[in-house]
């Protein structure tokens, strides 16, 4: 089995069609094992039981943003380690270096395409092919 059918990716967005946008594009990659949070409380409940290996985020969700959910995901020891990644509508460059700051491995701007995300991908996880 390839790297990119084990790798556990946990989408988390409130917008059902977002969600819905980066499971396809990951897909095309290659990508077999996806699962999708709505929200920063229920992607934090799933990372407790049954952590990914890497999380793509939305930024801006009600209850808890993705900058809050990064912070969440470093202060858990069991997951301080996995990579993170924002999807941001507009990269505020305050809200960038918070993130950085928290730990933030990469983020991409909506919208994107499929090689956008496959490159924002390998800055982390290193070559998919």
């Amino acid at each position: 089995m390839s790297l990119l059918a084990q790798l556990r990716i946990l989408v988390v967005d409130d917008t059902t069609t977002s969600r819905l946008l980066v499971r396809e594009a990951l897909e095309s990659l290659g990508f077999r094992n996806i699962q999708v949070a709505s929200d920063g409380e229920q992607a934090m409940k799933m990372m407790m039981t049954q952590p990914s290996h890497l999380i793509i985020s939305d930024m801006n969700m009600p209850k808890m943003n993705g900058l809050q959910l990064l912070h969440a995901i470093r202060t858990y020891k069991p997951t301080s380690r996995v990579p993170f990644m924002i999807l941001t509508g507009s990269p505020d460059r305050a809200v960038l270096e918070e993130g950085r700051k928290l730990g933030l491995n990469n983020y991409l701007t909506k919208p994107f395409n499929t090689d956008q995300l496959r490159r924002a991908l390998e800055a982390i996880v290193g070559k998919l092919h």
